[in-house]
């Protein structure tokens, strides 16, 4: 398959260079200059369980150098970035491409669908771990898995395809009739853990310094899930309250994507995950109080950012 990575940031690298080891043909599609660079002079270093190795088989390039539609574009942006990446390679979505969205947060499918219709669609979750070490660089410990489906629910040839392509790569990747689920206990994950450090500046496991951290992170866990039932998503609270006590006990040191961006004055993701929780319990009558303080808490701290740096 031809594929391109659109955000080649750590996650959109470790894909798009398992899938080329595997003998795919596969292009990353990003803005930065430096890691873009890396890349195309030594080959993308990618470090994880099977070894530390270069993957020489990649071609990088930014939006406006793209010329190649593919038959699939994974996106792997944080969701504030979808549309306007989306605009930059608007000329390489033809009427057979395939668009993935494994990003993070609710409202990709709608994002994209400005772009291509819900047939060419399709939304998945993802735990595999990433980070980035430096340019050219990205560092994965550990194992995850990728369930998806297409946005219309339909089984065709190109979920196939796909589905084939990333588990060959080695991504454990299964077609998922309930992938709103994963969506959805994602999202409550993300939820807790994700603004919950980015106010503290605790990492993961310092929500266990006091017995109300973890509990905080529990309740919200318990808002965002009565919102999931009441969409209709049947996620599960016992599941997705363990997976956040396990991370609370094990990701040492681990500071989620949204500290990550507050200690770098960068937007977060808050919107598509916090934002997104409380919006649909407005509108179905769920009350998400704890998650919604921690949004507005989020965003006071990208504001005062932004008038830092004016």
């Amino acid at each position: 398959m031809k594929i391109a990575i659109l955000g080649a940031g750590a996650m959109g690298s470790l894909f798009g260079g398992l899938l080329a080891e595997a003998g795919q043909s596969v292009t990353l599609i990003d803005i930065n200059a430096a890691h873009l660079g890396a890349i195309r002079d030594t080959g993308l270093r990618l470090t994880n369980d099977s070894g530390d190795r270069h993957i020489l088989a990649l071609k990088v390039c930014r939006p406006e150098q793209a010329t190649e539609p593919p038959d699939l574009l994974v996106v792997f942006t944080k969701t504030l970035h979808t549309v306007s990446a989306l605009k930059g390679v608007q000329h390489l979505l033809s009427s057979d491409t395939q668009v993935l969205s494994l990003q993070n947060g609710l409202g990709n499918v709608e994002a994209i669908s400005e772009f291509v219709p819900a047939g060419q669609i399709m939304i998945g979750v993802t735990t595999w771990p990433a980070d980035m070490v430096g340019p050219g660089h990205v560092h994965s410990h550990g194992q995850g898995a990728i369930h998806l489906m297409t946005a219309d629910g339909s089984e065709r040839p190109a979920l196939a395809a796909c589905v084939d392509s990333l588990s060959t790569a080695g991504l454990r990747c299964e077609a998922d009739p309930e992938v709103w689920v994963s969506i959805w206990e994602k999202v409550a994950f993300n939820a807790a853990l994700n603004s919950i450090c980015a106010v503290t500046r605790c990492t993961v496991d310092q929500l266990d310094l006091l017995p109300e951290g973890r509990a905080l992170a529990l309740q919200v866990v318990t808002e965002a899930i009565a919102v999931a039932r009441a969409s209709g998503v049947a996620a599960d609270l016992a599941r997705t309250s363990a997976k956040v006590v396990n991370a609370i006990k094990g990701h040492r040191g681990h500071m989620p994507s949204m500290l990550q961006d507050v200690l770098a004055g960068r937007p977060t993701e808050v919107a598509s995950i916090n934002g997104a929780i409380v919006a649909a319990g407005r509108r179905l009558g769920v009350a998400t109080t704890c998650t919604a303080t921690l949004l507005e808490l989020v965003r006071l701290i990208q504001a005062r950012a932004v008038v830092g740096t004016a």
